[in-house]
């Protein structure tokens, strides 16, 4: 079977084309020679009972028997084929008149009576010890002068026809050789031509490469069955570029946040061996070090935690959270941040959440931070929560800026910002809002934001089932 899956799949097109005509061509083939040999078999039948009745009608005008007897070469000219059996006796008694050159032995037959006509029906069938078949019929006639009755037997040896159905069988095999062998070839032509545009497509195909990731498969070109795998194909290489084009620009990214950091340490560091200097200078320089370390490792933690969750997965063990407690905790341990900024925090909620607590307090947190970070100075950062049909509602809404609908789009990609500016309120650069995603994702949920003209954005995060009204 791995064979018949290895080969082309123009040589195992061909093959079941060939196997299918050999099929077809065989069964009309059997069908014509069991046809003609019926039809030669029913006339040969017709033609004896023919001769036998020929014999009954020349009895009748005879006036006696010894007519018969005296010229029984004429009965067998009349016979019309050397093998044929003609035998001529008196009822109960051995024949007066045997042609029969294979001294062949009748079957057990009754004889037609005088006032009925033969039939096929009244025919039997026999074999030569050759094999040919031979067919034997018997009726009573009667002899016109004298009102004696005999019985005539007589039979037809199918020799003729046994060679013309032997030739014909052989002539009916090499036609479908013949035939099985052009439907073959033409199969096979017809399939390589066919075969073209999926050759030009492959073809097509092979020209992209991660440089050359633009090429398209030509759709107009394609047959109508090819068309649907052409879009596939040209949606697939759509995907993938959109995928190169974001990993290249999270590499660009990466490297760039990554950079800062360590190009800091290395200065601090060099800066610091320039001269000799005392044991609280070196401890300064340490804690600044630290610093930029703890930053390093918040970003390798956070795309160890993304690339976790889109590639294998994380085993989400859910707890039922009363949603006013959660966002209070959040709101208290935020308070002194957004106090320094002159902004206050506000909790409307109920219901509870089936969600993993570390992971939904990540999320929340997340939000609740680049609120705090855009909302503008005097302002309220509201924390809502609500049952939904089928789910909760998770709300972060500040006042700030009018954030364009193009940017709002890119918020959750990771390293995008709509400005430049850093804060260290952000749980890392660039990766927090990816990070609200991503925990909304393996919760099988969806975070949405949308912003008004006035400058209200709105972050929703939508936990589906598992909500309970308390």
């Amino acid at each position: 079977m791995n064979a018949w899956r290895r080969q082309s799949l123009t040589a195992r097109v061909t093959f079941l084309f060939a196997l299918i005509a050999c099929a077809i061509v065989a069964t009309l083939g059997m069908y014509l020679y069991s046809s003609t040999r019926q039809a030669l078999e029913t006339r040969a039948d017709y033609s004896l009972i023919g001769k036998v009745e020929h014999f009954r009608h020349l009895l009748h005008d005879l006036y006696n028997v010894k007519q018969m007897e005296d010229s029984p070469t004429l009965f067998e000219t009349m016979l019309g084929s050397e093998q044929d059996v003609l035998i001529f006796a008196y009822p109960g008694q051995a024949p007066f008149v045997r042609v029969n050159p294979d001294h062949m032995t009748p079957p057990p037959m009754t004889p037609q009576s005088l006032d009925q006509p033969l039939t096929l029906a009244q025919l039997h069938a026999g074999v030569r010890a050759d094999g040919v078949r031979v067919r034997w019929v018997s009726a009573l006639a009667d002899v016109g002068g004298d009102g004696t009755q005999v019985v005539i037997t007589g039979a037809h040896v199918m020799t003729q026809e046994s060679h013309i159905l032997a030739r014909y069988y052989w002539q009916v095999i090499g036609a479908a050789a013949v035939a099985v062998l052009l439907a073959a070839l033409l199969g096979f032509l017809v399939l390589k031509r066919g075969f073209l545009p999926l050759t030009a497509m492959a073809c097509r195909a092979a020209e992209v490469s991660p440089t050359n990731i633009a090429i398209r498969l030509r759709e107009e070109d394609a047959p109508h069955e090819l068309r649907r795998l052409a879009a596939s194909f040209n949606a697939m290489l759509d995907r993938l570029a959109d995928g190169y084009e974001h990993l290249s620009q999270f590499s660009a990214d990466l490297a760039h946040e990554i950079r800062t950091p360590i190009g800091a340490l290395m200065g601090q560091t060099q800066v610091t061996l320039g001269q000799v200097r005392n044991a609280a200078e070196y401890q300064q320089v340490l804690e600044s070090n630290l610093e930029e370390l703890q930053r390093l490792s918040r970003i390798v933690e956070n795309i160890l935690f993304l690339a976790h969750a889109d590639h294998a997965g994380l085993a989400v063990e859910k707890t039922p959270l009363v949603l006013a407690d959660e966002l209070h905790k959040i709101a208290d341990y935020f308070e002194g941040v957004a106090e320094e900024r002159g902004i206050r925090l506000e909790v409307d909620a109920s219901g509870k959440v089936q969600a993993s607590p570390v992971m939904w307090r990540r999320a929340v947190s997340n939000l609740v931070v680049n609120a705090v970070r855009y909302a503008a100075p005097g302002s309220t950062v509201r924390l809502s929560g609500r049952p939904q049909a089928q789910g909760i509602d998770v709300a972060v809404e500040n006042q700030g800026d009018p954030i364009p609908p193009e940017q709002l789009e890119r918020l959750f990609d990771r390293f995008y910002r709509g400005d430049q500016s850093r804060s260290e309120y952000t749980e890392s650069n660039g990766l927090g809002l990816a990070i609200v995603r991503a925990i909304m994702l393996v919760h099988g949920g969806s975070a949405e934001v949308a912003c008004s003209r006035e400058g209200l954005i709105r972050f929703s995060l939508y936990f589906p089932e598992g909500a309970e009204t308390v």
